[in-house]
């Protein structure tokens, strides 16, 4: 058997609980479930183990008629895309409704692909589910299995009929490398963006605001390095968040930033700055992760438009984070995308970065010396000792005699004369203030 586990699409028609099964399988909430059709557009990779065998699925969007979808012929392609990598399907139906021409149609494609299908009747936790029965086996495609995602019902026995078609593998597929997590409002080119760097059309793209739902991650290598890229659905501001599937989506993203190493937060050029970005940056710098900001569509600028003074722009607004590198692409072109790659893996390397205690203190006491640290009424703030604590993302402790004399504006100063003298540009790091016995000796002393 392979090492690399193998890849189980699961297909069928709109609302048939293909997210909710994948959810149960991979054991996670990461692809959304709401009981509209065409809720999920994107395929959405995951992976379970199952008697010490590994197993990839993909969940794709469900097949719709075009009149009740506009985005059924993209759908279509990423199905297509998903059965032609997968080395087996889960066909699912739902068991209460019976079959319906959709059914059918997704069927026929999967005659045509020549893979293994697996039958699976879905919300078979309703009595009547099975009445189904013979309608199934009419299909061609022997014996379904019944399960309830909702419930775990007939899911292991599920598993153990996966297995027997594609086997596993021994090892998981198990991630190792820089994750990058590609963030922004709606309609700014977040998906362009994920198609010009993996160079295929992995995301749906279309000028409809919304058209990203899911998270979803795709593995890939740069330059010998492996790195993981999540598409994300865009942020919008909480007053405009509605209920069900876009609610889910700003959490997704929000989990992205927080499973990423480094945030890709992609800006309109027609409209840089804008509350929603800076908050979204916020919470990225709040995550303590590796930050880029990219003005995507470069290539439609007016002709003679000032790059440095566009950037200028942007700095004055992000303060918060001055040390964010600004990158400008195209992604239609491709231009600027190698550059935006090899920054994520600079920036992964610098939040690797260990530096040693006595070099740390060193460059504290010089710039305390410089910057007398502040004082209120007879009480001055003492800098006793500095070391680092961890890493991914980089954090420093720094012990004093008493944190409530650190003013925010003395923070910045450690933080900044850290960050500039070890080179951490292009990441947050944290800086933890701890109170320790004066009677320890001070930096420098």
């Amino acid at each position: 058997m392979s090492d690399r586990p193998p890849l189980v699409a699961i297909v069928g028609r709109s609302n048939v609980g293909k997210s909710a099964l994948f959810n149960r399988l991979t054991r996670s909430n990461r692809a959304l479930v709401e009981d509209l059709p065409g809720t999920t557009r994107d395929r959405n990779y995951g992976a379970f183990e199952w008697r010490g065998r590994h197993v990839r699925v993909v969940d794709t969007g469900g097949l719709l008629g075009p009149e009740e979808d506009p985005f059924n012929p993209l759908v279509r392609a990423g199905v297509d895309r998903a059965l032609r990598e997968a080395d087996a399907a889960l066909f699912l139906v739902d068991a209460v409704t019976g079959l319906t021409a959709g059914d059918e149609e997704v069927a026929d494609i999967l005659r045509r692909v020549g893979i293994p299908v697996i039958l699976v009747a879905t919300k078979s936790d309703v009595a009547r589910a099975r009445d189904s029965l013979p309608d199934l086996y009419a299909l061609g495609f022997g014996e379904a299995h019944f399960v309830s995602a909702l419930h775990g019902q007939g899911v292991g026995d599920l598993m153990d009929g996966i297995l027997d078609v594609v086997g596993g593998a021994r090892t998981g597929d198990r991630f190792e490398g820089v994750r990058v997590a590609i963030v922004g409002r709606p309609n700014v080119g977040k998906s362009s963006l994920v198609n010009a760097i993996l160079g295929e059309e992995r995301t749906l793209v279309s000028e409809i605001p919304g058209t990203t739902r899911d998270t979803i991650d795709t593995p890939f290598a740069f330059e010998g390095h492996s790195m993981l890229l999540v598409d994300t659905a865009g942020i919008r501001r909480r007053g405009r968040i509605g209920r069900g599937v876009e609610r889910h989506s700003v959490q997704r993203a929000q989990h992205a930033i927080d499973r990423a190493d480094v945030v890709f937060l992609v800006i309109d050029r027609e409209e840089a700055i804008t509350a929603q970005d800076m908050h979204i940056a916020g919470y990225a710098v709040d995550q303590a992760k590796g930050l880029v900001l990219v003005v995507n569509k470069w290539d439609l600028s007016e002709p003679g438009t000032d790059r440095h003074q566009f950037a200028k722009s942007l700095d004055a607004r992000y303060r918060f984070a001055p040390w964010a590198p600004i990158h400008f692409t195209s992604a239609l072109r491709g231009e600027g995308i190698a550059d935006l790659l090899q920054a994520a893996v600079h920036i992964a390397e610098v939040r690797g970065r260990r530096v040693q205690t006595s070099e740390l203190n060193r460059v504290i006491h010089r710039a305390t010396a410089q910057h007398a640290p502040p004082s209120a009424g007879r009480r001055r703030l003492k800098i006793l000792y500095a070391t680092q604590a961890d890493v991914n993302p980089p954090t420093f402790v720094v012990f004093v005699n008493e944190p409530a004399l650190v003013h925010f504006s003395y923070r910045r100063f450690l933080e900044n004369t850290i960050r500039e003298a070890f080179d951490f540009e292009g990441t947050a790091i944290r800086l933890l203030l701890r109170r320790r016995s004066e009677d320890r000796f001070e930096v420098g002393a």
